[in-house]
């Protein structure tokens, strides 16, 4: 059987157990993205292992194959979460953004290097394991907002712009310590990251102010079938391909901006609709199953398993602190400090991507690197029912748009 057989089949049972599990999850009062995460559990190493089936002959290729068209996944996620909101709206909550990013970065990397400190790590192994922590990925509560409807609600908006305050102090904070942990530290090269980060929401806010209305107005004069929808794939994709590339910074931030800039256009709901099927109708819950894809708890031994308890305890009730502690700061009331509190325990992909940059640099070993997979495991699957339980009522009625906190 050729490898694109065994890829076809792997896709068809990931989209129809991930769609069952998302349908039964919300029959129970669940976000449909919990049973989707779970649907990658149950097919992935740890239970049934789907890749290891009889006609599976190209396991590690088809794999791979499935991981990277996931990622495209959570770049859709941010885009459409960037596309619901309006500039103005986030620009009128920068209070709570500020302080619930920052917070929700600095309690956790403390703490995180206090665990790796009492864990009998040297200082550098400690302070990657602190950046760790600190990361947050809301692509999860993302999703699990808009299918609460409150994405758009004062908690909604600081939550994301909490998330963009945190991807922008955890890469200035990991740049740094790896600057000056390789013996290339300098003000200068701490500058130079910042820099970048500036140049790139800089130049690229321009383009989606000023270039981006006029390639539409273009793209929608000429015949071009589905041209619209193609240009906004692009013009998405080569955002978050900038944010790594010159701003640094992860991909979904990118994509973010990107649906932010097309929701000033009178083109949205066409945008929105276009995107939304199809990203919901295979990329998205590709993206969610490939994260239970990833993890085989069942190699899991004694001393790993209470280490992943113990950092993924901290890793929880940091974000509640720090992140909920900012929020209350910005004159939020204690519920929607504990939501946005909750929202920001996810660790997802940008809490891996910076654990693999410390093992690959040697500042974390391979044992305290599986822990923070099951870490990120652990708080991924945590966030959306202690959301969903956060927000008793949200799915009765439609969130109003949120009042300025700043």
């Amino acid at each position: 059987m050729s490898v694109f057989l065994q890829f076809s089949i792997i896709l068809i049972i990931i989209l129809l157990v991930a769609k069952l599990a998302g349908y039964f999850s919300s029959k129970i009062g669940q976000p449909s993205v919990l049973g989707e995460l779970l649907a990658g559990l149950l097919l992935g190493p740890s239970l049934l292992n789907i890749f290891h089936l009889p006609f599976i002959t190209e396991s590690h290729t088809v794999y791979e194959l499935i991981k990277e068209i996931a990622e495209l996944g959570v770049l859709l996620l941010m885009f459409l979460a960037g596309l619901e909101l309006h500039l103005k709206d986030l620009a009128n909550n920068t209070k709570v953004s500020a302080y619930a990013g920052i917070l929700g970065v600095l309690v956790p990397f403390g703490l995180g290097w206090l665990v790796g400190y009492m864990q009998g790590m040297d200082i550098n192994h400690s302070i990657f394991l602190g950046l760790t922590l600190g990361a947050t990925s809301v692509s999860i509560s993302a999703q699990t907002l808009m299918e609460l409807k409150v994405l758009r609600s004062r908690v909604g908006l600081g939550l994301l712009g909490a998330a963009v305050f945190d991807d922008i102090l955890v890469i200035l904070l990991l740049s740094t310590f790896l600057a000056i942990a390789t013996g290339g530290g300098s003000i200068l090269a701490v500058l130079l990251v910042i820099g970048k980060m500036f140049v790139f929401m800089g130049v690229f806010a321009l383009i989606g102010i000023y270039v981006l209305p006029a390639l539409i107005r273009w793209t929608i004069r000429k015949p071009i079938s589905q041209g619209l929808i193609t240009l906004t794939i692009v013009v998405l994709l080569m955002y978050g391909v900038a944010a790594e590339l010159i701003g640094g910074m992860a991909a979904i931030t990118g994509t973010f901006l990107a649906g932010l800039m097309f929701s000033r256009t009178p083109e949205k709901k066409l945008i929105e609709r276009g995107i939304q099927t199809i990203a919901y109708s295979f990329f998205v819950p590709l993206f969610f199953v490939s994260i239970g894809l990833s993890i085989d708890v069942s190699t899991l031994g004694g001393q790993a398993i209470i280490f992943i308890l113990i950092i993924s305890s901290v890793a929880i009730l940091s974000k509640l602190l720090g992140a909920g502690l900012g929020a209350k700061l910005a004159n939020f009331s204690w519920r929607e400090s504990l939501q946005i509190g909750i929202g920001m325990i996810s660790r997802g992909e940008v809490g891996l991507i910076v654990a693999k940059i410390g093992v690959d640099n040697g500042f974390i070993t391979s044992e305290v690197f599986s822990g923070v997979v099951g870490m990120v495991l652990i708080t991924t699957l945590v966030t959306p029912p202690l959301l969903r339980s956060a927000f008793p009522s949200a799915g009765a009625k439609e969130s109003q748009p949120a009042k300025p906190t700043a």
